[in-house]
């Protein structure tokens, strides 16, 4: 039990590490770096929740000089998953009220001092509560110790100018409070998902009712973090515990959680376990949201990778909703707390220095402050890691570029820039019981320890190499892979009503050195658990931001298993035959290459 808590407590902490404030609570309601002055007063607030009745634990950020004739917009925040107000969202509070905004921080529900179960924002429940404390704001209901506010700006009566801001279990929340209550006027979320379902179980193709591969490490870590808070923040609230086989979470939470781990895929509980994770995720609930939304996603993530950002925001903009989207280097991945040079670091409160830093500031701007010369800046902007000047990091463009470059699979291994360049040729792999493809510990990298590189085992997947580059060659976006595959063991489970027995496998892109070294780009990787093996099928790979320099190779690696993923049931031969007289559109990698 006390090694649990240990684990958790390590990875709650290092979680929220990118958002916390490594200040004082009595020093930071001196100031901020900004120089502004604030009070801070703690409050509780009772809300419902889910059939619960539970308490809030917040705090309100006031900054000098506002009053009720002096009112100030406002900025809602809570933790990332295991932190809390104190340890993930101080450095928020303290941040925008330095800059002269009225803020409330807050725990999230199940999480530091606030009751309830963990939902995995579920709107009804974590969005309803948040709601309640956006009616503080508004002046219409007063926190548990009667206190009332009246020096929020508010845009009409009981309807207060109020924005959100906070990263991953702290990202996701501010979409459901928006999809449930239209006063919020403006939304940053760093770093979080789009869709549960993909998160912890990705199937890279376009197939929503087939299940994917089990990213087991990332799952059961926070499994593990969220049903450990009452060892951490011990507490006899009732309203924190469901029962001995769900301590912490919801039961939907819970059931999603064991069907995962059970390693099948049953029908009927296939189908509760999507209809869960995808219920509580934004990719059900966005044509909701009508704040203005800037989205900041991290490219070294493996946990909430670029396309789950990309896919919200290609859904804001289809519906109107005013968007932008920012791919910043850092995400859940490789060690958050220590963002590269001239990097949005909010522990260090450096908004003005930081590229990401100042498109906040202006979002808040111009949809708080109604500054209408506000300039929000490009749709779309990237972190470049392979320029060395922190003030021209960051490209933009209008929106992600296109996959204007094809390579196509030749049976002699290699990438080929035209369909009359493929030689004719099968080959074959076969997985063994355990997995021998690596591509991260997930846990390791999140508490910083060392995690061994990635490799494949011969024989048991399959790559294609282009030629060394003649020209550096830089991809931001999805790749994309158009493959057929032959699976006699696969296609003989196609029928079954369980999907646990369909072919499973894992693609990925390598950048090789001219000396042999390999680049598994932020070791990620794309998960497919083949709708039917007989026919084509299309793998969205995880977005990259990446520069293959001139003489490196670019290679495609189709492997049959990965350690930080559940894999296949049985031992599968999986052969792949390219043919330059092939009439499909079978064995083609399409890149987005932006020149």
């Amino acid at each position: 039990m006390r090694g649990a808590k240990a684990l958790a407590l390590a990875l709650g902490t290092l979680l929220s590490a990118p958002l916390a404030l490594a200040v004082p609570a009595a020093q930071a309601a001196d100031g901020d770096p900004a120089g502004g002055k604030y009070t801070v007063t703690p409050l509780a607030f009772t809300v419902q929740a889910g059939g619960r009745t539970c308490t809030v634990d917040a705090d309100l950020y006031r900054p000098a000089g506002a009053d009720k004739d002096h009112a100030r917009p406002a900025v809602l925040a809570t933790n990332g998953f295991g932190g809390s107000k104190s340890d993930s969202t101080a450095a928020i509070g303290a941040a925008v009220a330095s800059r002269g905004f009225v803020s409330l921080v807050y725990s999230g529900l199940g999480f530091g001092k606030s009751g309830c179960l963990i939902s995995l924002d579920d709107p009804q429940i974590d969005g309803r509560a948040a709601s309640a404390l956006i009616d503080f704001l508004a002046g219409t209901r007063t926190a548990d110790d009667g206190t009332r506010v009246d020096y929020v700006t508010q845009d009409r009566a009981g309807d207060p100018r109020v924005g959100m801001i906070g990263g991953s279990y702290g990202g996701a929340v501010q979409m459901a409070t928006a999809a449930v209550d239209h006063r919020v006027d403006a939304l940053v979320p760093l770093i979080t998902w789009n869709d549960l379902a993909y998160s912890l179980d990705p199937n890279n193709v376009a197939a929503p009712e087939v299940p994917g591969a089990f990213k087991w490490q990332w799952a059961n870590g926070f499994f593990l973090i969220g049903e450990g808070q009452p060892l951490l923040e011990p507490s006899l609230d009732p309203s924190r515990i469901n029962s001995l086989t769900c301590l912490h979470f919801t039961t939907g939470a819970c059931d999603t959680v064991h069907t995962l781990n059970s390693g099948r895929y049953p029908a009927d509980r296939t189908k509760a376990m999507l209809e869960y994770a995808r219920g509580v995720s934004p990719v059900t609930y966005l044509k909701h949201v009508k704040a203005p939304t800037l989205l900041i996603q991290g490219q070294a993530d493996t946990l909430f990778n670029l396309n789950e950002a990309e896919a919200t925001y290609r859904t804001l903009r289809a519906q109107s909703t005013p968007t932008a989207m920012i791919w910043q280097s850092w995400g859940h991945s490789g060690g958050m707390s220590d963002p590269a040079p001239g990097e949005l670091d909010l522990a260090k409160g450096n908004l003005e220095e930081s590229y990401t830093g100042r498109r906040i500031l202006s979002w808040f701007d111009r949809y708080l402050l109604h500054n209408k010369s506000a300039d929000t800046g490009p749709r779309f902007a990237y972190y470049r890691d392979w320029i060395s000047d922190p003030r021209s990091t960051y490209g933009t463009a209008d929106s992600v570029p296109a996959r204007s470059t094809r390579f196509y699979l030749s049976g002699d291994g290699t990438l080929v820039d035209r369909k009359s360049k493929v030689t004719q040729g099968s080959r074959s792999y076969t997985n063994l019981p355990v997995a021998t493809s690596h591509s991260e510990s997930s846990i390791a990298g999140l508490l910083g320890l060392p995690d061994p590189q990635p490799f494949d085992t011969p024989g048991t997947y399959l790559d294609w190499s282009t030629a060394p580059l003649s020209a550096p060659m830089d991809l931001v976006g999805s790749p994309q892979l158009r493959l057929k595959v032959d699976s006699p063991a696969a296609e003989r489970t196609q029928g079954d009503s369980d999907a646990t027995g369909r072919l499973v496998l894992f693609a990925k892109l390598y950048d090789v050195a001219p000396d042999g070294g390999k680049t598994l780009v932020h070791r990620l990787v794309a998960p497919v658990r083949v709708p039917d093996v007989t026919r084509p099928f299309t793998v969205k790979l995880p977005g990259i931001v990446h520069r293959y320099e001139a003489g490196h190779k670019l290679r495609l690696v189709v492997a049959a298993s990965d350690t930080a993923y559940f894999g296949n049931k049985g031992m599968k031969r999986v052969t792949v035959t390219n043919s330059p007289s092939d009439k499909g559109d079978s064995g083609v990698l399409s890149l987005p290459v932006v020149r």
